[in-house]
């Protein structure tokens, strides 16, 4: 059994005014850096399905009920006990003895007056200003249970939370469990049990069901009255209806589950996606040289033809999570040519790069069975129209002949490569073309360009920066830099060093070819 407390404890004394006066002021700055962020939060773009957006704004409601209840118990707490209040000195001074800190902090709410009310949000009155009963005294309440003579005191503003008619009376400790839930009643029946039989403070919440079938969350703080003998004479508590600050921690709740598993899912879609991709992509790293000589029988160039040294890179986007379709490619073909290809689907995710291997496999299909480019993006094109999940892509496929160094070539809706000889670069005049899969039906025109020992060709996606312009622009002004660099690796240096920063919304490819010396 704790220490005897008498009912009749003198107050403890108030907190001084200037104080509580500061910590208000405080509270309703803070409540307007709140509302700033609130309307931040309002504003941003996503739709209702967006789960940060959902989190974020879950949150700022949560922290809008805290400190609102903060400034109401801060402005009760500086207003003091209103002399009009029906509430008795018994009573009073009992807010003023709760053993526990939280159960003094509500019991002081319970007894204040509504001016608690406009303490928060910065649109109370200040100075000593009253409005009677205003919302705080319709969310806590306070009672008590006399055991000596069956009494039951009840506030009026309890009665409003449990929507019972005063007339009716409080609700006796045999009575109250018939409105809690099933479950919760063990709670109810445990907090009393604590209080009057082992004389411990209680603080615990139970759910109610009204008459009008309405649902409140109650949280009750609580304390046994002692007699003179240290025997328990009563209990009192301040019952506080917290069902929308629960709702705004539910709601946290959730919507945080929510984002969580949708991070859960990007993360595993972009594993599926990096799979996918470095599944597809040609496996070698580094510097490589087509025709090998070794590949197909009878491939390797002619006497007197220039084979290409080869070198790719794959630049990610700005996040480093949108996985995309880019690709870029370069394949020994039977009859000694060499396939280079780059290109990109719209799209991100798992559903690009699997489009991207879809592709790219019937390109390199296509190209092994001597299709030329032209005819191939037409193909690709019809492709795409009767896929069942259709979708814009971007491409330039080329073939070189290492025999003549010449590059025949098709694009698709995509920039041109541009060819770099003797310290200066140009693209080379592109062929008609649309993006596959506009248009059924379209026709692809092929070019030919004839290519010099030392020649340098650069393919990209046209996703290196923002704008494909851009791109192309920046890259013609590293022309000295390219053709002085002692090999196609160290020329995708020089690109990556001049766009690694850029702010790019999709990964992005680039393929660099140099012309070896004839009979290299």
């Amino acid at each position: 059994m704790p220490s005897p407390r008498s009912a009749d404890h003198p107050a403890v004394s108030s907190p001084q005014r200037d104080t509580v006066d500061s910590l208000i002021s405080q509270t309703r700055r803070l409540r307007g850096g709140l509302d700033a962020v609130r309307r931040d939060t309002a504003a941003a773009p996503g739709g209702a399905d967006d789960a940060r957006l959902r989190w974020q704004r879950a949150l700022c409601e949560l922290a809008v009920h805290q400190l609102d209840d903060l400034g109401r118990h801060l402005g009760e707490l500086r207003e003091g006990l209103p002399a009009d209040h029906p509430e008795t000195d018994a009573e009073t001074s009992r807010a003023g003895t709760a053993p526990e800190a939280g159960t003094a902090a509500e019991a002081g709410a319970a007894a204040g007056s509504g001016a608690a009310g406009r303490a928060a949000g910065g649109a109370e009155a200040t100075g000593g200003a009253r409005t009677g009963r205003g919302s705080l005294l319709s969310r806590v309440g306070s009672a008590e249970w006399n055991l000596l003579t069956d009494e039951v005191t009840w506030s009026d503003e309890l009665f409003r939370i449990f929507g019972r008619d005063p007339g009716d009376g409080g609700l006796t400790l045999d009575e109250l469990p018939s409105w809690v839930f099933a479950e919760d009643q063990p709670i109810l029946t445990g907090m009393v049990t604590d209080c009057l039989v082992d004389g411990k403070p209680i603080d615990g919440e139970f759910r109610v069901v009204r008459a009008d079938e309405v649902v409140r969350t109650i949280h009750m703080a609580g304390e046994p009255v002692l007699d003179d003998d240290g025997g328990t004479a009563s209990m009192w508590a301040v019952l506080r209806d917290v069902s929308e600050l629960r709702r705004s921690e539910r709601a946290v709740r959730e919507s945080r589950d929510t984002l969580r598993h949708q991070q859960r899912i990007a993360r595993t879609e972009r594993r599926l996606a990096v799979e996918a991709r470095e599944a597809v992509l040609p496996p070698w790293r580094g510097s490589l040289r087509l025709p090998s000589g070794d590949g197909f029988p009878g491939a390797g160039p002619a006497a007197g033809g220039a084979a290409l040294d080869l070198a790719a890179h794959c630049l990610p986007s700005e996040s480093g999570d949108r996985i995309g379709g880019a690709w870029y490619d370069a394949l020994e073909l039977p009859d000694g040519r060499t396939l280079l290809s780059v290109g990109g689907l719209t799209g991100h995710g798992v559903a690009a790069t699997c489009g991207m291997a879809m592709l790219l496999g019937a390109v390199r299909g296509m190209a092994v069975a001597g299709i030329e480019p032209g005819s191939l993006m037409g193909r690709l094109n019809h492709l795409l129209a009767v896929s069942a999940q259709p979708s814009l892509v971007g491409a330039v496929c080329g073939q070189y002949d290492p025999r003549t160094r010449t590059l025949v070539w098709a694009q698709a809706g995509h920039p041109a490569p541009l060819l770099f000889r003797q310290g200066t670069g140009r693209p080379l005049r592109s062929p008609a073309g649309v993006l596959l899969g506009a248009t059924a039906g379209a026709a692809y025109a092929q070019a030919e360009e004839r290519l010099e020992p030392g020649d340098l060709l650069v393919l990209h996606t046209g996703r290196l920066a923002r704008e494909a312009e851009g791109a192309t622009e920046r890259l013609l002004t590293l022309a000295p830099r390219l053709t002085a660099a002692r090999s196609p690796q160290e020329c995708v240096r020089i690109v990556a060093e001049a766009f690694g920063d850029e702010p790019r919304e999709s990964d992005a490819c680039v393929l660099i070819a140099r012309v070896a010396g004839t009979g290299a």
